[in-house]
């Protein structure tokens, strides 16, 4: 092909050469012809890639299919239902729901209901009604000053930085109209944040926000900012789904002055997000922070964020629990399959316990430990449905999150392309000349509706199933289809404890080897 090149090059050079002695004009093919001819020379040069070395200017076509392959993909080969990581029967139930027009399906269901793996819920022949506007969730102990109460889906942990300023303005805008709680993500408080909507403001290993010129703990800095009025709780991030473990780095490229003054980091230099903490190193001194974030915010709820890994160590934070008299108010439990701008793929796919194996690990020893009542859990990770969320319930959340469900409600495509900067859409890109495509005025009332439309759908539900609380939601409630011939309800699939069973002897077979290992002094010692 490069032999090719060169020669169709040559005789084109050659005719126009010729012909410009009998008709001039024919130079003005070279406004087409010279731009190839130089192109497919710098690509024989060039020593980068070898595909355009062997095909020049024709070889460019790889990478132009190649970067709108997830396009392709969406608009001629998915089905309704085989899209990932969200297919177009979710997405689309999304769009619609932010827009508020018409979110029916006709001529039935497009789901294989004889697949193995299909759920559903059971309907009652004696319906309720349940108002959605009506359903809210208190959080709070008995230590707390400032309980808040909270809607079933909130908006889940995204970082300004991650996402641009126009998408977090639209979101705290939509939560202040729907009465909802948005996550700040561990990138701090920003000024875009604080459009009038509650705040859950998330606390990582960074400390952004809250630090100190070491990037350590800063109370007073922390202090002074958790008392704003818009921070209706803090959360502490120790882990998230999609890379539990791994922390990150904001190359000093990247860092704007913005930025850095709203993590409270120097300009110049790389910003860490260390994999741990440094504020604590074992459960015992979890619960004391937890304990002293408390006292500095007087009295907010105050709670964790983690993707279940080794389930010994969320017993040990259990065990110094009851140790310490300290609880927690919430537990924010993320999947494995959870969602991020960036992630190595190692991470995203087989790393941390996915969301329903986790959901019900955590319930189930807190239910153990005779702790459940005192605290609350959410649910994060991939929820876009009233289904999603009546499912999550059922398994023992009493709240949820959705990140990229809001982000479908502020436009996004699901391009997959959130950790380049070129986001088309203006959602997860800092590009001036892409995020002034989101109006904030607009997408704020999408995201409203999405909200609004979702949890009346999940309220729609429980009324058909004959329940008119959401604690009323088991997980019996849910089916499975086991085999072609054989269904099963979720508390017959998955073990579900009994009450305190993990405060004597003998305790439930599959947990009593991690609660032995488990010590409340430490995460890792196991003897």
């Amino acid at each position: 092909m490069r032999s090719l090149f060169l020669q169709t090059s040559v005789v084109v050079l050659t005719i126009n050469v010729v012909s410009y002695f009998y008709f001039p004009q024919v130079l003005w093919s070279m406004i087409f012809f010279g731009p190839l001819i130089i192109l497919g020379l710098l690509d024989i040069t060039q020593k980068s890639h070898s595909i355009l070395r062997n095909f020049p200017v024709l070889g460019h076509m790889r990478f132009l299919l190649e970067e709108i392959r997830p396009e392709m993909y969406q608009y001629f080969v998915e089905s309704d239902t085989s899209g990932r990581p969200f297919n177009r029967e979710q997405r689309s139930v999304v769009y619609q729901r932010a827009k508020n027009v018409r979110d029916t399906t006709p001529f039935g269901t497009v789901e294989n209901v004889y697949e193995t793996g299909y759920e559903w819920v059971n309907h009652s022949l004696s319906p309720k009604k349940m108002d959605h506007s009506d359903v809210r969730i208190t959080v709070g102990g008995s230590d707390c000053k400032q309980p808040y109460s909270a809607s079933l889906l909130n908006i889940s942990a995204m970082s300004y930085g991650a996402l641009s300023k126009n998408a977090v303005i639209a979101l705290n805008q939509g939560a202040k109209m729907g009465g909802f709680a948005h996550n700040t993500g561990e990138g701090g408080l920003s000024p875009h944040h604080l459009q009038g909507g509650d705040l859950i403001w998330q606390v990582g290993t960074g400390y952004f926000g809250c630090r100190d010129n070491e990037g350590n703990f800063n109370p007073d800095t922390f202090a002074e900012r958790a008392q704003n009025e818009q921070v209706k709780m803090i959360e502490i991030k120790l882990s998230q789904g999609a890379k539990p473990g791994h922390g990150g780095i904001l190359p000093a490229a990247k860092l704007t002055k913005e930025i850095a003054e709203i993590r409270d980091v120097p300009m110049g230099k790389d910003v860490n997000s260390p994999p741990g903490h440094t504020a604590f190193s074992n459960p015992l001194e979890l619960m004391e922070f937890i304990k002293k974030l408390r006292d500095l915010c007087g009295g907010k709820p105050i709670g964790f964020k983690l993707c279940v890994g080794k389930r010994r160590e969320f017993i040990s934070i259990c065990k110094a629990m009851h140790e310490t008299g300290i609880t927690p108010d919430f537990v924010t439990v993320d999947g494995g399959e959870g969602g991020t701008g960036a992630a190595p793929m190692e991470f995203s796919n087989h790393i941390g316990t996915p969301l329903v194996e986790g959901l019900i690990f955590v319930h189930n020893v807190l239910v153990g430990f005779d702790l459940r009542k005192k605290i609350k859990v959410i649910s994060s990770g991939k929820m876009t449905s009233g289904f999603g969320l009546v499912k999550r319930l059922a398994l023992g959340a009493d709240i949820c999150y959705s990140a990229r469900g809001m982000m479908m409600a502020l436009g996004c495509i699901q391009a997959r392309k959130c950790n380049s900067n070129d986001c088309p859409v203006g959602v997860t890109t800092q590009n001036p000349k892409l995020t002034w495509a989101l109006v904030p005025e607009e997408k704020s009332k999408r995201v409203y509706n999405f909200h609004q439309n979702t949890v009346k759908s999940a309220c729609e539900i429980m009324g058909a199933m004959g329940l008119e609380k959401t604690e009323d939601l088991k997980p019996w409630h849910l089916m499975r289809r086991i085999e072609a011939y054989e269904i099963q309800n979720l508390s017959e699939i998955y073990e579900f404890i009994e009450e305190g069973s993990l405060l004597k002897d003998p305790k439930p077979e599959n947990y009593a080897r991690a609660c032995d290992a488990a010590h409340s002094n430490s995460f890792t010692e196991t003897s």
